[in-house]
């Protein structure tokens, strides 16, 4: 059975609409090992060997959280600034995360037409992926295409359900994905968003 490090990134979940939900959706399920870093680390002082022992033992690594200011939370940010390091992760020798999937799992309080040339954020959300995507290629992992859920404020109370039952079925059925049946093994630099 594959390993699955969900780590979730939520520096108010006490105010959270869905991500709490899609976290504790997940969270018995017996592969998933759900790792709730504000939780873990309230104070930023982040155990380094810790989470790359935690990480190095993950087939599926997800990072699961609210977009803010278009990107990931600071928590989250101050993780791959300490965990990724060079010679572990990447660079000479850092090949730990070679072969991995990497999945960006993510909420928007904008809508998806926020999205758009005509729209508030004048962008396609594609265009806010590149750091994560480039993380993924830089530590050698296969980048699979985001569960993205636009509006978050905004969706009513079925289309949330839907979107929580999608992500617990994705994560439970994994690695048996159809697009990972045509990716190949191999990084993939797709945009797409689902």
């Amino acid at each position: 059975m594959p390993n699955i490090l969900v780590l979730y990134a939520h520096p108010t979940p006490h105010h959270s609409r869905i991500n709490q939900r899609m976290a504790d959706s997940v969270a018995s399920l017996a592969h998933v090992h759900l790792h709730d870093l504000y939780e873990t680390y309230p104070d930023f002082h982040i155990a380094v060997r810790r989470e790359q022992s935690l990480v190095a033992a993950a087939d599926l690594i997800v990072f699961q959280h609210p977009i803010q200011w278009y990107s990931m939370p600071a928590l989250l940010k101050q993780w791959v600034d300490m965990v990724l390091t060079p010679g572990w992760a990447y660079g000479p020798d850092g090949n730990a995360l070679r072969g991995k999937d990497f999945w960006l799992v993510a909420t928007t309080g904008g809508s998806e037409a926020s999205y758009r040339e005509e729209g508030h954020n004048r962008l396609p959300f594609s265009v806010f992926l590149p750091p994560y995507q480039q993380t993924a290629q830089l530590c050698g992992m296969r980048w699979l295409p985001p569960h993205i859920l636009h509006g978050a404020h905004q969706a009513n109370e079925a289309a949330l359900l839907a979107h929580i039952d999608l992500y617990r079925e994705r994560l439970a059925t994994y690695p048996h994905w159809p697009e990972l049946q045509t990716i190949n093994g191999s990084p993939s630099s797709t945009h797409e968003v689902d």
